[in-house]
């Protein structure tokens, strides 16, 4: 088990003091994706007031911090390519707490490029690994069929009106979000409770409303000490708390499809940070699907299992509301090029830093963000404070 109080001694150390997406997100089939890393990179950097030569530690995904640091022309002292699916760069916000506070670096940039929708040549799969050989076979193929399998699990169990009513209210709330983000795919394009059950069917119990966009997109984070932050451009947001943690890879190994690792990585991070949950101004979900923002939010201890449906029919997630969640529209109506966790930071640092625009929170001093990777494979929890 981890040492909080080892934890808690590096609680604050680090922060962020820039984060960015490309220059353009959504469909963008005339930009590689390490361009869009690129992009997103020196926009970060320019939030932060800072340039590429300042950066010694390099963190991403799905690439290689080798290749993404020679496009870039940098040289990190530090290097992480920890790739578990979207929550990735939220388990990078972690890993460059820890690095930062050890004396390992001192400008941490974490960086996000991919195209999910224009790619050509989209990331090769490997057919020797287990869900090749064991899953595949048999028509288990790709996240909708497998976070499908989890809904019904849950639907199951704790009944289907009232999970439906629960999924359709977070794809609704989620789109009022993005009427308020110039940013969003959806942005603009209103959705109504009709159109949600009209939706075509993607994988039962999945409405296409239900699912999460496939976009072009890059982001990326700057983060560097407490010290240094002082200075900071545009003002830093305490990293206060982190965990991290997977239990499985294929959904048929998967312990409990109702509850994923924020079981974990929640309390974790809670207790780093010496916060409850109800003290958070925000939460940002990843939401994949709307069955997993229903499931974190009783993972993460909101409400008890089960108990996902009547939590959100209680509270208004939407603009205005008394949860705001997912305030940048979330995966489901802003942008998911494949892996979205990165975006869900760099939300919870503008609502902190009031550069939220017309979505900016009235107050907005404490937030969760929650990745969740693979196939409800991995999670990273953070808590993030206003400085």
């Amino acid at each position: 088990m981890p040492n909080i109080n080892k934890l808690k001694s590096i609680s604050g150390e680090a922060h962020i003091i820039g984060v960015a997406e490309s220059n353009e997100i959504g469909k963008v089939p005339n930009k590689s994706p390490i361009a869009l890393h690129a992009e997103a990179a020196l926009n970060a950097l320019n939030d932060a007031g800072l340039n590429l030569s300042d950066v010694d530690g390099l963190f991403t995904a799905g690439w290689s911090t080798l290749d993404i640091a020679e496009y870039l022309g940098i040289n990190p002292k530090y290097t992480d390519s920890t790739s578990v699916g979207g929550s990735s760069f939220v388990i990078h916000v972690a890993h460059a707490l820890s690095a930062i506070a050890s004396g390992y670096c001192e400008v941490a940039l974490i960086t996000h490029g991919q195209s999910g929708r224009s790619d050509r040549e989209p990331m090769p799969r490997n057919p020797a690994a287990p869900m090749a050989q064991y899953e595949n076979p048999h028509g288990i193929i790709g996240p909708p069929i497998s976070y499908a399998m989890a809904a019904r699990r849950y639907m199951h169990i704790y009944g289907e009106n009232n999970t439906r009513e629960a999924m359709a209210s977070i794809a609704l709330q989620t789109r009022k979000w993005a009427n308020l983000n110039p940013k969003a795919y959806f942005y603009d394009k209103k959705m109504s409770e009709e159109d949600y059950h009209n939706s075509r069917w993607i994988a039962w119990p999945f409405h296409l409303l239900d699912c999460c966009l496939v976009t072009d997109a890059g982001a990326a984070i700057v983060i560097t000490s407490k010290e240094r932050a002082k200075d900071s451009k545009n003002g830093s947001v305490s990293i206060l708390g982190a965990a991290e943690g997977h239990d499985h890879s294929m959904i048929s190994q998967m312990p409990d499809l109702t509850k994923a690792f924020g079981t974990y990585t929640g309390p974790q991070a809670m207790k780093m940070a010496g916060v409850s949950h109800t003290d958070f101004d925000l939460a940002m979900l990843y939401d994949s699907f709307t069955y997993t923002v229903l499931i974190t939010l009783e993972n993460l201890g909101f409400c008890e299992p089960g108990d996902g449906p009547d939590f959100i029919k209680s509270k208004i997630l939407g603009p205005g509301g008394n949860f705001p969640l997912n305030t940048n529209g979330g995966g489901l109506s802003y942008t998911h090029p494949g892996m979205y966790g990165i975006f869900t930071v760099v939300e919870a640092a503008r609502q902190m830093r009031n550069q939220a625009k017309d979505r900016q929170l009235n107050k907005c001093n404490l937030a969760l963000v929650h990745g969740t990777g693979g196939l409800l494979s991995s999670t990273g929890t953070v808590i993030l404070g206003k400085d």
